[in-house]
């Protein structure tokens, strides 16, 4: 996955530096000091895809590497000054070389136009013994602007405590919104966030930086155990520290995502139990329906009502007339009158 760097440095004489020494090891070139007379020769190092600089409109003569860098020592009279920055970028791995080479001209033009200075840009491949997605720009700067007619003011924007701090922090944002326009146009979804974990609100430990010592320490112990058969494992307490981070942060990504799987399968069986529900009401609405279809076809509906006796539909109706008539001779036959019995002469 895309990874953000971007790390501010000076290149100081405090510390024993050269400016000319500096970018003759990050071009692979020779340069000659003309202050001190040291020639410095990387023409054998290996990785340096590209380079080119970028200067300020009308400052031609910026072009030349070594009058540029011997410019930039000659400018400086103090034995602790700053005689140039170093902006080291990670490139996204998945770009191609010419997209890589198009990210970093545009933010070497950015600094140009930003502080008015020269940039000189050395693009490096993955070295031999590190990671092979470990592309990376080592982007080079003047302390003072640079004219026509040579350098100018010193740039003190990075220099005073109070501004630099916010700088940095608009020269990292500005890196950012590059290389995610640039994954965005190659069709890439990775993003970059130029913000720490803490500040992105990401509850993950960072990793520590080995530094030159440590790393070489490392990758020799690496080799020596494939050597022998054994699985590299991290030996400096800075490497072996880092191995932690990278396993406790493993191990809870495998937990977040045991959590999500256990999370899409109760979902799942959620589904499945509302599709069962629903198809077994389909299945019994459909049966109702059946069974009534079914009755209407039998002459079922030809059956009497609940409230209609069968005596009263086995028994035909009888005329008013026929009715009192047979009363009449049921009376006859047994002697009675409307008013009672005929009894001698008691009746009158």
């Amino acid at each position: 996955m895309a990874i953000y760097h971007l790390a501010v440095k000076s290149v100081s004489r405090s510390t024993g530096r050269s400016a000319v020494a500096a970018i003759a090891y990050r071009a692979g070139v020779t340069l000659e000091n003309e202050r001190d007379g040291m020639v410095h020769d990387y023409t054998r190092r290996g990785g340096v895809e590209d380079t080119f600089i970028v200067a300020p409109e009308g400052a031609e003569w910026a072009q030349d590497r070594s009058r540029l860098w011997n410019a930039a020592e000659a400018a400086e009279k103090r034995k602790d000054a700053k005689v140039a920055r170093e902006y080291e970028l990670a490139l996204p791995a998945e770009l191609d070389r010419d997209q890589r080479r198009a990210l970093v001209r545009g933010f070497a033009e950015e600094l140009r136009d930003r502080y008015g200075v020269a940039v000189d840009v050395a693009i490096h491949a993955p070295h031999d013994y590190g990671d092979d997605r470990n592309h990376h720009a080592h982007v080079m700067t003047t302390t003072r602007e640079v004219g026509p007619d040579g350098l100018g003011a010193k740039t003190r924007q990075l220099d005073v405590r109070s501004s630099a701090s916010i700088e940095v922090e608009a020269i990292r944002e500005n890196w950012a919104e590059r290389v995610n326009g640039a994954l965005e146009l190659a069709q890439v979804a990775e993003r970059v966030d130029h913000r720490s974990y803490a500040r992105q609100g990401v509850e993950m430990e960072p990793t520590v930086k080995l530094g030159h010592a440590s790393a070489a320490i490392e990758r020799r112990a690496s080799q020596e155990q494939i050597a022998v058969g054994e699985e590299p494992h991290a030996v400096t307490p800075r490497g072996q520290m880092n191995e932690a981070i990278l396993e406790k942060r493993g191990l809870g990504l495998f937990i977040e995502r045991g959590r999500e799987w256990l999370q899409e399968m109760g979902q799942r069986v959620r589904d499945r139990a509302e599709l069962a529900a629903q198809g077994m009401s389909d299945l019994v609405r459909g049966a109702a329906q059946a069974m009534r279809g079914q009755d209407r076809s039998a002459g079922f509906d030809m059956l009497p009502a609940l409230d209609q006796s069968p005596r009263q539909q086995q028994t035909p109706e009888l005329d008013r007339g026929q009715e009192l008539e047979r009363d009449r001779q049921r009376e006859r036959q047994l002697g009675h009158g409307r008013d009672g019995p005929e009894i001698g002469g008691f009746g009158r």
